[in-house]
C-alpha cells in the first residue's frame, strides 16, 4: 500500500511538472503543437520508467527541467523542446534514432542524434575525449544549432542539481562548465545562462569563498541602497516629467565576477566600487526609433551628473556579434562614487538575457521556429576545416573567439569589419581572406605604414598590403588573436612542413644512390646521432630546410656511417649495462611511489592516506597548505599533481580528463616548506624599500628572492620565499598592505 501511494504521489509530481511546461510553452508566441510534444514526453516517460538520478527522483525530472529550461529560458518551440525530452532516450534506453526519425521527423531526430553522438562517443586513448566531444558538438552545431542550445540547457539543470554528486566529480562537471560551456552560452548571447553557470561553477569549486562573499553583499547592501536611491531619485523625476514610460533598477555583479575583479586587481571586496550598475529599460512603442531614444535618455542623464567620457561603449549602432544591444554610459554619482548605467529597450534586453531567441517575442502572429533558426545560424566552418590535431589546442582554439571584447575595423572601400579586442594587422588580413592572410608583408593603418603584429582600434581603416612569395612564419602565431587566423597559420605551417620532409627524403634518397650506400636502421641511427636529431622525419626536414648540409663526397658520408671505433663491443656493453642499471633503479622508484587505488567518492588527506612520496605540488599554481586543492592522477609519471582549484591549468585538466580527478585535503602536519610568490605595486617614496624589508624580516620568512624597480614614480616588487602553510602569506599580504604608498599586494 505504502509503495502504490508512492508511485502515486510521483505520478502526480511528474504530471505536474510537465503541465508547467506545456504551460510555458502557451505564454509564448510559437505555433501551437501541443500533441507531438505530448507524445515527445509520453515516450520519454515510459522509456525511463523506474530510472532514477543520483538524488533520488524520477529521472523523467531531468528532461522535463531541460525543456523547461529551453522554452521559458531560451524562448525555443516545440522542436527543441520535443529534443530535450527525448534526449537521453537513445543513449540510455533500447530505442534508436531511427525509432525517433519514424516517430517525430528528420529535424528531432538530427538534433537527438547530435545530442547523442557528443554524450557517448568512443575516443582513442590518447586524446581528451571532452576535447573530442566539444569538436563534434561545435560540427553538429553547424548543421542545427538546437544541438548546442539543448546541450546547454543541460548542463545547466545538471548545475543545479549538483550537490547529490561526489566532490571528484563536482570538480570534473564545473570545470568542464568553466571552461566550455559558460563561453559557448556568451558567444551565443545567453547572458543569464552564462552567468548563472560561472557563478553555479565557483559556487560548487569555492563553497567557503561564495559564502563570504555573499555574506560581505547582504552586509553592505543597506549603503548600496542608499548610493543607488540618491543617483536614481533625480533621474527618475525627469524622466517621468518628459513622459518616458520605462523601468530603472541596480544590476548587482555576480560573486563570481566580484571574485574575478578582487583577484585581477589584487584587492579586497571593501575596495571593488562598481558592484552594481543601474540599469533603464524602456519600453517598445509603435513608431519609437529605439537608437534615438536611448540617446535622449543619456542626455537627461548627462545633463543631471558630469560623464567619464573614456566609459562609453555605443553597442546600439552596433550590436555585438552575438546580438547584444545596449547604450552604456559612467557618470560620477552625488555620493562621489562613478556609476555605470545601461540603457536598452525591452527587446534589447530581453536579446541581452536569451540571445537572439528573444527576437521572436516580437515578430507578429504565430512564428516557425525552423524558420527563424536558419536566420541567425551563423556556422563557425571556416574553423572547423583545419582543425589543430590535438584536441585540446583545437579547443583551445575555439576558445580565443568566445569570450573577446569587440572592435570595428573599415576596409579601404569603408566596409566594417568586426574583430576581437586585441586583433592585429594580421588577424584582419586573414578576416578577409586565408590568403590576403599567407601573402600578408604589412599593413597601412590610416594612410601609416604598421608591422604585421600592429593591434588595431575600432575606427581603423586598414589597407593589407602583400608579396606573392611570402608564406606564413611560425613566429605570427605569437601576435595573432583570432581562432581563424590561429587555424590557418598552423595548417599552413604544417603543410608547409610535410613538403620540406618530403622534399627532404627525395634529395637523401638520390644522393645515397649516387653514393651507392644503403642507409640501414643502424647507419640511420649513426646519421641521428651525427646531426643531433631525434628521428627521420627532424633528419628529412632539416635537409629539405637546409638547415644541415650533407656531404657531397661518398667518403665523408660513409665515414658517418661508419663506426671506426676499435671499442665498439666494451662501448656497447657499457651501454647496456647503464639502460639496465637506469631501468632497475626506475622500477625500484616506480614501486616505491605507486598511487594506491582510488576511490573516487573518498576525500583524500595528504601526508596521511598520501604520503609525500605519491604527489608533487603542481609548478603551475603553487597551492601551499591550507589552499583548497584538488588532485589530478598523472598515469605516466605514478604521481598525483596538487593543483589549486582556481588554477588555470587545472581548469583545462578538469575539462579534459575529469576521470583523473579526486577529491583532496590538507592534513595537519606542517612539515613541508611551500614556495610561493608575491607581487606587490604602489608610488615610490623615500625609505620605502626599507619599510617592506623591514616587515618581511620581522616574520623570518625563509627568502628566496626580492627585486623591486622603479619606473616614473612608481614601483613594483617581487617577493619569492618559502612557507609552511597559507596563513603565513595572508599575515605578510595584510602587513605589506598597511605600509604608505603600497598600492596592491597579492600572490600570484
Amino acid at each position: 500500500m505504502g509503495e502504490e501511494k508512492e508511485m502515486l504521489s510521483e505520478d502526480m509530481l511528474i504530471e505536474s511538472a510537465f503541465n508547467a511546461l506545456l504551460d510555458d510553452y502557451l505564454n509564448t508566441n510559437h505555433r501551437r503543437k501541443i500533441d507531438i510534444i505530448k507524445k515527445a514526453f509520453k515516450l520519454a516517460n515510459d522509456a525511463h520508467k523506474g530510472a532514477r538520478r543520483r538524488s533520488g527522483e524520477p529521472y523523467i525530472m531531468h528532461p522535463i527541467a531541460v525543456a523547461r529550461i529551453v522554452c521559458g529560458e531560451m524562448g525555443l518551440g516545440s522542436t527543441s523542446i520535443c529534443a530535450a525530452l527525448l534526449h537521453d532516450v537513445v543513449e540510455d534506453t533500447d530505442y534508436t534514432v531511427e525509432d525517433i526519425k519514424n516517430l517525430f521527423g528528420e529535424k528531432i531526430a538530427l538534433i537527438v542524434d547530435g545530442l547523442t553522438k557528443i554524450s557517448s562517443g568512443v575516443f582513442p586513448s590518447n586524446v581528451s575525449a571532452q576535447a573530442e566531444n566539444f569538436r563534434k558538438l561545435l560540427l553538429t552545431m553547424s548543421e542545427d544549432v538546437r544541438v548546442i542550445l539543448v546541450k546547454i540547457a543541460d548542463r545547466l539543470h545538471n548545475m543545479r542539481t549538483l550537490g547529490s554528486m561526489t566532490p571528484a566529480k563536482q570538480y570534473k562537471i564545473a570545470g568542464e562548465t568553466m571552461y566550455i560551456y559558460a563561453p559557448l552560452a556568451h558567444r551565443l548571447g545567453l547572458f543569464a545562462i552564462k552567468t548563472e553557470l560561472e557563478e553555479l561553477s565557483f559556487r560548487w569549486e569555492n563553497p567557503e569563498i561564495y559564502k563570504e562573499i555573499t555574506d560581505k553583499l547582504a552586509l553592505s547592501s543597506a549603503k548600496r541602497k542608499d548610493v543607488y536611491r540618491n543617483f536614481a531619485d533625480p533621474v527618475v523625476h525627469k524622466l517621468d516629467e518628459l513622459g518616458f514610460k520605462y523601468e530603472i533598477k541596480a544590476r548587482e555583479k555576480s560573486v563570481f565576477s566580484i571574485w574575478n575583479k578582487m583577484q585581477a586587481k589584487g584587492v579586497p571586496f571593501e575596495e571593488i566600487y562598481d558592484i552594481f550598475a543601474v540599469r533603464v529599460i524602456f519600453e517598445n512603442e509603435p513608431g519609437l526609433d529605439e537608437k534615438k531614444r536611448c540617446w535622449d535618455i543619456y542626455s537627461v542623464i548627462t545633463d543631471i551628473y558630469k560623464l567619464r567620457p573614456d566609459r562609453i561603449r555605443d553597442w546600439v549602432s552596433r550590436p555585438k556579434a552575438n546580438g547584444y544591444q545596449a547604450l552604456h554610459l559612467t557618470v560620477m554619482g552625488p555620493d562621489g562614487e562613478w556609476v555605470e548605467i545601461q540603457i536598452r529597450s525591452r527587446r534589447m534586453d530581453d536579446i541581452a538575457e536569451k540571445g537572439f531567441a528573444a527576437h521572436w517575442k516580437y515578430k507578429e502572429g504565430s512564428i516557425e521556429e525552423d524558420t527563424e533558426l536558419d536566420k541567425w545560424l551563423k556556422t563557425i566552418k571556416e574553423i572547423l576545416e583545419n582543425p589543430s590535431p590535438n584536441a585540446m589546442d583545437f579547443l583551445d582554439t575555439i576558445k580565443l573567439n568566445l569570450f573577446t571584447q569587440e572592435i570595428f575595423v573599415f576596409t579601404p572601400k569603408g566596409d566594417i569589419r568586426t574583430l576581437g579586442q586585441g586583433a592585429t594587422a594580421l588577424d584582419f588580413a586573414y578576416d578577409l581572406h586565408s590568403n590576403l592572410g599567407d601573402q600578408c608583408i604589412g599593413a597601412k593603418v590610416n594612410h601609416k605604414l604598421v608591422p604585421l603584429s600592429y593591434k588595431l582600434e575600432s575606427g581603423d581603416q586598414v589597407e593589407i598590403i602583400t608579396l606573392k612569395s611570402q608564406k606564413p612564419r611560425k613566429e605570427w602565431l605569437s601576435f595573432v588573436t583570432t581562432a581563424k587566423a590561429r587555424s590557418k597559420i598552423e595548417y599552413a605551417l604544417r603543410r608547409e612542413r610535410r613538403m620540406k620532409i618530403k622534399d627532404g627524403e627525395s634529395y637523401l634518397t638520390k644522393l645515397l644512390t649516387e653514393f651507392s650506400v644503403e642507409l640501414t636502421p643502424v647507419a640511420m641511427d649513426r646519421v641521428l646521432k651525427y646531426y643531433k636529431l631525434k628521428n627521420k622525419d627532424e633528419l628529412y626536414y632539416a635537409i629539405g630546410n637546409k638547415d644541415i648540409d650533407l656531404p657531397q663526397k661518398a667518403e665523408k658520408f660513409k665515414s658517418i656511417i661508419k663506426d671506426n671505433s676499435t671499442n665498439t663491443l666494451m662501448r656497447y656493453m657499457k651501454r647496456m649495462f647503464l639502460n639496465a642499471k637506469k631501468t632497475n633503479a626506475e622500477n625500484e622508484d616506480q614501486q616505491s611511489v605507486e598511487i594506491p587505488k582510488i576511490d573516487k567518492k573518498k576525500t583524500y588527506i595528504l601526508n596521511e592516506d598520501l604520503p609525500e612520496s605519491a604527489y608533487r605540488i603542481a609548478p603551475c599554481c603553487n597551492p601551499i597548505q591550507g589552499d583548497n586543492v584538488f588532485g589530478y592522477i598523472d598515469e605516466e609519471e605514478h604521481k598525483i599533481d596538487v593543483h589549486d582549484i582556481n588554477c588555470p591549468v587545472g581548469l583545462k585538466l578538469k575539462a579534459s580528463g575529469g576521470n583523473k580527478i579526486i577529491n583532496l585535503r590538507w592534513g595537519s602536519s606542517k612539515a613541508r616548506d611551500f614556495k610561493s610568490t608575491i607581487k606587490i605595486s604602489g608610488i615610490d617614496r623615500l625609505g620605502l624599500l626599507n619599510d617592506v624589508t623591514k616587515v618581511i624580516s620581522s616574520e623570518l620568512l625563509n627568502i628566496k628572492s626580492l627585486n623591486i624597480d622603479t619606473k616614473e614614480g612608481v614601483f613594483e616588487g617581487r617577493l619569492e620565499l618559502f612557507v609552511n602553510d597559507v596563513d603565513v602569506v595572508k599575515k605578510l599580504v595584510s602587513r605589506l598592505k598597511m605600509i604608505d604608498g603600497v598600492d596592491t599586494v597579492k600572490r600570484e
